[in-house]
Parts: structure tokens; sequence; C-alpha cells
């Protein structure tokens, strides 16, 4: 999903007040020929039309180009910055301070995608001591061989001493542009396309200093969702539910107004918290001591604050979400597509949850109760039924989230990429976008997993 179709990701929440104008809805595209087999007797899901490639072993950092860096071994390889490249003045925008840092960069070779794309997402990993902070950057490449900018994707920390944490908006080439976390071909209609991209990443540190970031997974997802309004429905496969904590986001509305008031813009992290919460992660009394005493759930304040992005006034930034569960021990993460349920299905079998991004009107989701213009929602099993489990963050007590959605209109909701609004109007859906938070060392079984859903 990108702003050049949807003007927003964070969470509008909505009474659906009009039904959607009367005409029967577009068939769907044709699907790629299906791919690899569901096991368990399941039905096996259409080929997804997307590439998602990272960087994550030395091999990977010892093939991208160094200036200023050096490869960290380990159980968690990344790299770090050695002798750095040397200094820049970076004037924080929504602060007006400028100050002075030592950089780094690495750049990754190029990677021709194994379906041109008319998106791009970039995600990463990485641990950003006080005083330093990166900047993640990704240039495409057309069909015709010619190239875009490179286009800033994020510039991140954990923290927010040192920067604010921000996306870049105004930036395109007449071809492509950024929408906060997304960059979209323009016109896909007409065939302009992105055969392939590398990505650079800038280390940076305060002069003087030994300090470093350290990045240990950087990837892309670059996909080609073909537009359709409803989607093909899958075979029910096997039952099971994770037991992964329950957090209500409309319990904090009215909360910190500086990152967007709690409430329905909270989804993003709320989700995100609770699965950290379910691989174990869990914040110390230093970390939470901002928070208000009076309020409940404090964990969830510190994911907002941590994913804030200051430029988009949001918390819904899908690469800076990802990099908050990955700042927990013993986790990584990435943002990607999936295809279809059996692809939940699968991961849920082998202990993974999994956050989707929807958007529907009320009554295409039985039992939600309300309309969404965009929210995310922990995926957390499946039923005898094949229906879905989710940990629903827009409900209004923690005791509420766990909620059951039909299984063909969950499927639907998630996976396709245009819908009628309330008014009628043909406005985007999300096409499967799917955070996936996971261990630093998978089981055997969750590496099959991931491997199956074009994570590794």
């Amino acid at each position: 999903m990108s702003r050049a179709r949807q003007p927003s990701r964070r969470t509008v929440l909505a009474v659906a007040v009009a039904a959607a104008a009367t005409g029967a809805a577009l068939p769907a595209a044709a699907e790629a020929a299906p791919g690899g087999g569901g096991g368990g007797g399941r039905g096996r899901a259409p080929a997804r039309p997307v590439d998602h490639r990272s960087w994550t072993t030395p091999e990977d950092w010892r093939g991208g180009t160094a200036r200023g860096t050096s490869t960290v071994a380990g159980d968690r390889p990344g790299v770090r910055i050695a002798t750095p490249a040397g200094t820049t003045t970076y004037t924080d925008p929504h602060t007006g301070t400028s100050a002075r840092w030592e950089y780094a960069t690495w750049t990754s070779p190029v990677h021709r995608l194994a379906v041109p794309a008319t998106e791009l997402i970039a995600s990463w990993n990485a641990d950003t001591p006080d005083g330093t902070w990166l900047q993640t950057e990704v240039q495409g490449t057309y069909t015709d061989g010619t190239r875009t900018p490179w286009y800033v994707m994020g510039r991140w920390a954990s923290g927010d001493g040192d920067i604010r944490r921000t996306s870049v908006d105004g930036q395109g080439d007449g071809r492509t542009t950024v929408w906060t976390d997304t960059l979209s071909v323009d016109d896909a209609s007409g065939g302009e396309r992105l055969v392939a991209h590398r990505l650079r990443i800038t280390l940076h540190r305060r002069p003087g200093t030994s300090a470093t970031p350290t990045v240990r997974r950087l990837g892309v997802m670059g996909s080609d969702v073909p537009d359709r309004f409803t989607v093909p429905a899958s075979t029910p496969g096997a039952a099971g539910e994770l037991r992964v904590p329950r957090y209500s986001q409309e319990i904090h509305k009215g909360q910190y107004p500086e990152y967007d008031n709690g409430g329905e813009a909270w989804c993003s992290p709320t989700s995100s918290q609770m699965i950290v919460e379910y691989w174990g992660g869990r914040l110390t009394a230093e970390q939470l001591a901002w928070v208000d005493p009076s309020y409940a759930d404090p964990q969830v304040c510190h994911a907002a604050r941590h994913t804030y992005d200051h430029q988009y006034e949001g918390c819904g930034n899908w690469p800076f979400n990802a990099a908050y569960a990955a700042t927990f021990d013993d986790l990584q993460s990435v943002v990607t597509r999936l295809g279809s349920l059996t692809d939940l299905e699968r991961l849920i079998a082998a202990g993974i949850p999994a956050i989707t991004s929807q958007s529907f009107r009320a009554e295409e989701l039985t039992g939600a109760g309300y309309g969404t213009a965009g929210h995310l929602m922990t995926v957390i099993g499946f039923t005898a039924d094949g229906d879905v489990i989710a940990n629903d963050p827009a409900s209004p007590a923690n005791d509420a989230v766990r909620r059951v959605y039909r299984r063909r209109e969950f499927e639907n909701v998630w996976l396709r990429t245009k819908r009628y609004n309330a008014d009628g109007k043909v406005v985007s859906g999300t096409g499967g976008v799917c955070y996936l938070y996971f261990p630093a060392s998978p089981t055997a079984r969750q590496r099959e997993a991931l491997d199956a859903v074009g994570v590794r």
C-alpha cells in the first residue's frame, strides 16, 4: 500500500455509515502458477508476486561495498563503523538542531528481483547506542536500465535523544515516489516496473567516540500484487492457537498527544508489543519510568514512543515497528507480503504469530464492529473450521482483544488491493502486508516455515 493510493496508514477507525456503491466487484486478477506444497493435506497456495531479499550472513556483508565499515562476526553477524569515511552535518528538521557526525557506509550488491516490482519496502534490524543513528536508502533500476535516485527510506535510532526518528517526504523523479516507507511506481498501469535494487546504509556517531550502530539484518521486499477486489479462497489447514498477550489500544485514548494521542492511532505499536512479549521481550522499570504511573500497560506507551515517525506524525511506519521489535534480545523482524491464509497457517503451526494490515467497511468483517482505512492486528491461530483467531487491539479492554473472524472475510480484506469505501469510492487495500517477528536463532521448523513464505 502506498500513500499515492491511500492517504494514511495510521489507524482511522470510524463506523461505516453507507453501503458500498452498487455494481459488481471486479473479478480477481489471474494468479501465478501454484507454488510450494502446503503440507498436512491443505490446499496449495498461489505463488506470491513478491521477492524478499535480506542481507544477514558474514558472506552477505562481505559481498557489499564498505566505506569505513567492518563486518562483525558471531551468532548475529552485521556491519558497524570501523574507521569513519568522513564527517557530515545533520540538521534535524523536527528540532532545528544541527550537529556534526562521523559516518561510514555499506552498500549492497545489486539484487535482481525475481518479480519486477511496483513497490519496494525496506526493513532493518540494528542496535543504535546513545550517540548513534542510521540512515537507510534504496535505489531501484527500471526496466529500461536507468536508475532511480537514492531514496531515503528512514532516518532511525531506537531512542529519541540524538535525532527524531523520521521518514522523508517529497522524494520522487516523475516515475517513482516515496510515500512514507514505500517506494512506489507512479503509473503501474503503463507497465513501468523496477527490476532490481540496491541498498545503502549510512552509520553515524558523535565525533571522537567509539560508539557505533550495528546493523544485523537489512532487506527489501519488492512486490507487484495484481489489482483485485477479491482474492481466491484458500483451503483451511490445521487448527491451533498461540498464547500471545492481549493488549487494547483503546484504553490509551488521549494519552501522549506528542505520539499521536493513543487510542485508534496505536494499533501498530500495540500489536508489536503483543508479539515482542510473546517471544519473551520485557522492558525494565527504568525503561518505563517516563510513563505516567496512572496509565495501564505502560509498555504499550513505550512502544508507541519508540515507533513514532516525526514526519508521518504517527506510529504506523511499517519498518519502524519492525526495527523496534528487533531491539529486543534474540529477536529479528521483517516487513513482507504473504499470499494467502495458508501462509499464515504454516507460520502459526511453527509457533510464529504475524501482524497483518487490512482495511474494510464495518459490514465486511463480521464481529469487528468498526470500519477502518487501515488497521493492524495480530493473527494468533485458526479454529477447527479455519476461521482466523486474532488479537485485535481495537477493542475496549484487554479481555475483549481476542476475536474470531470469518476466514473468507478476513482473507479478502487483508489480501485485496482495491476496495469500495463507505462513500462508494474505489480506494486501496493492503495486498497482504505483514510484519513477522521471530527468533534470532529459529528452530528448524521455524526456518522451514519462514523459507516457505520467502523470508530467509
